[in-house]
């Protein structure tokens, strides 16, 4: 297991230190790690807290899950490990290019003229 957990079900407005307070009283805390949407910039509901020991991140699962926090009932569970950046669901590759190599974009929607478009909404 890891020692970090995923935290759901937070009210939008749950700061950084209101949930690093909450999780601290199970034990030493590494990091607390709450993404923001990258459009309007407000919390997206969720965090990450990274405790020192796997330990303590079993027994903040155990004490804190269902807990109500803001008039919301948390959902702690263990965190899965998944590389960070791109949704890995494209055929696109972080670093650039695609995956097989192939010099233009994966089959999937056409990329046709506004024209072809157009001449197909019509005949609908």
């Amino acid at each position: 297991m890891s020692s970090k957990v995923f935290v759901g079900n937070l009210d939008f407005r749950t700061t950084k230190d209101e949930v690093q307070t909450l999780f601290s009283q199970i034990g030493a805390i590494k990091d607390v790690f709450l993404p923001t949407d990258r459009e309007s910039g407000r919390p997206r509901g969720f965090a990450f807290v990274e405790f020192e020991s796997e330990e303590d991140a079993q027994k903040a699962i155990e004490r804190f899950n269902g807990h109500e926090l803001s008039g919301r009932a948390l959902r702690v569970n263990a965190a899965e490990d998944r590389p960070r950046g791109g949704s890995g669901s494209g055929g696109y590759r972080q670093g650039g290019g695609f995956d097989s190599g192939e010099r233009f974009p994966p089959p999937g929607k056409s990329k046709g003229s506004r024209r072809n478009i157009r001449s197909k909404k019509r005949s609908l």
